[in-house]
């Protein structure tokens, strides 16, 4: 059984000291003794963190990051980006999908994170026609991540209207289109492809509900429940004003009332974004035990609002983080972001902290780790027996980490490093990444390089 000695480790009660992980043949972690000897183990070079989940990603929108940043001829919101997106969402062949998964995937473990949600809204090819393969573009994301090394949920979506009240779909939409029993068809096939696999998992995602009619969201839960009881269900909801106004003329509803009136949300669902909550949504919310999966530099960068953390945290609500179109790859950069809007939207420091946990990096890394797994239905999130070896190594030598200790180790990581603190990563008990290197840096960056310079002339 493989022995491995960190100096410090971020256990789910804080930072703790001389700490042995004992990890069995299937990647779990079988054992944590803290205050213990390195005596027959490997020792680990750094602090050592449970890898972060990355519970909502769009694989293929990291082709336009950058992208998308010039002023239109009437300005630019939401709705303007997302023209612009489905431009790029046009000219992603499985091909290129394929090298843009596996460069992201690559990227994210080299930051941190060990696992991802991919939202995947490809189903069909450009003009909407029909793969051979419905799920051909699923198997694809999930072999990406399973080539580098990451583990992954997918979360194929279902988009079947252009708007609130059944509207059709826009031309931009076409290769987005399935039905409930289409999504389910590709769930039971990636299930069944990589059954065994402790670092697949799939569910569904209801795009959000101006995409998706009442009657079809049902069908779709329902489905699922009967194919997969446990499988996770994420849902983009109330990111965006004008969906909230939208949401009201259609129903005379808010979104989040609407979903918690006619749906049964409970602890396997993720309400994405929920930025635009009342302070009685924001209750209800947080008592379902839904993970709220907010995605802070996608939200600054589209320009959404904020979310109200600290009064869903008060509510005892559950969040996880995520990395949404892509314009970040790192979850130090989430975290950072998610507390520094807070700060700036209440004029004091330290928001994310309590009684319990002082440490602003510990409590939000803590609370995103464990949260994001669950949201993913990842056995991972945390350092304790039973989890899935998903370690995080911070360089000891990196500026902002020199002479840290205890939970200084982690502040400074997330708030003082203003680039990657992470060398090491070990996913499942195997390293994945050593010494900022990964085995496929070449094969794939090159690929990843050559799919980004095609995909460039999109916009």
């Amino acid at each position: 059984m493989p022995v491995f000695f960190a100096e410090q480790a971020l256990l789910p009660d804080g930072v703790v000291a001389d700490v042995r992980i004992e990890v069995d043949a299937q990647g779990t972690i079988a054992a944590v003794t803290p205050a213990a000897s390195a005596a027959g183990a490997e020792r680990i070079r750094g602090p050592v963190l449970p890898g972060m989940a990355n519970l909502h990603c769009h694989a293929f929108q990291r082709a336009m990051a950058g992208l998308a940043e010039l002023r239109g001829p009437r300005g630019d919101d939401f709705w303007s980006w997302r023209t612009a997106m489905y431009t790029v969402a046009a000219r992603m062949t499985p091909e290129l999908l394929d090298a843009v998964a596996a460069g992201l995937y690559l990227e994210f473990l080299k930051r941190g994170y060990t696992a991802v949600g991919e939202f995947h809204y490809l189903h069909r090819q450009a003009d909407g026609a029909d793969y051979d393969d419905p799920a051909l573009l699923s198997r694809i994301v999930v072999a990406a991540a399973r080539r580098v090394g990451i583990a992954i949920t997918l979360l194929p979506a279902l988009y079947a209207h252009g708007g609130f009240g059944a509207a059709p779909l826009l031309p931009g939409q076409r290769r987005f289109a399935n039905s409930a029993a289409g999504l389910l068809d590709i769930v039971d096939t990636i299930r069944r492809a990589y059954r065994g696999d402790p670092c697949v998992a799939a569910g569904v995602a209801p795009h959000s509900l101006r995409a998706v009619a009442p009657a079809e969201l049902g069908d779709l839960v329902t489905g699922l429940r009967a194919l997969a009881p446990d499988a996770p269900i994420h849902i983009h909801c109330a990111e965006q004003t004008k969906e909230v106004d939208d949401c009201l003329a259609w129903s005379g509803r808010r979104p989040v009332d609407w979903l918690l009136d006619n749906t049964p949300v409970d602890s396997r669902w993720c309400a994405v974004h929920a930025t635009h909550m009342t302070e009685s949504e924001t209750g209800r919310l947080a008592t379902t035990g839904a993970v709220a999966g907010l995605c802070p530099t996608t939200e600054g960068n589209l320009g959404d609002g904020f979310f109200n953390y600290h009064a869903f945290s008060q509510a005892g609500g559950s969040i996880g983080i995520g990395s949404d179109s892509n314009v970040s790859t790192s979850p130090f950069d989430e975290v950072r972001m998610l507390e520094y809007v807070q700060r700036l939207v209440h004029r004091r420091r330290v928001i994310a902290t309590s009684e319990a946990q002082p440490s602003t990096g510990v409590a939000l890394w803590t609370k995103a780790a464990r949260d994001g797994a669950r949201a993913l239905t990842q056995p991972a999130g945390a350092l304790r027996p039973g989890r899935r070896a998903d370690l995080v190594v911070l360089d000891p030598r990196h500026v902002a980490l020199v002479g840290r200790r205890g939970a200084a180790v982690v502040d400074s990581a997330i708030f003082a490093a203003a680039d990657n603190p992470v060398c090491d990563v070990m996913v499942g008990g195997a390293w994945v990444v050593r010494d900022r290197r990964h085995d496929r840096d070449e094969e794939v960056g090159a690929a990843f390089s050559a799919a980004l310079t095609t995909l460039a002339d999109a916009l």
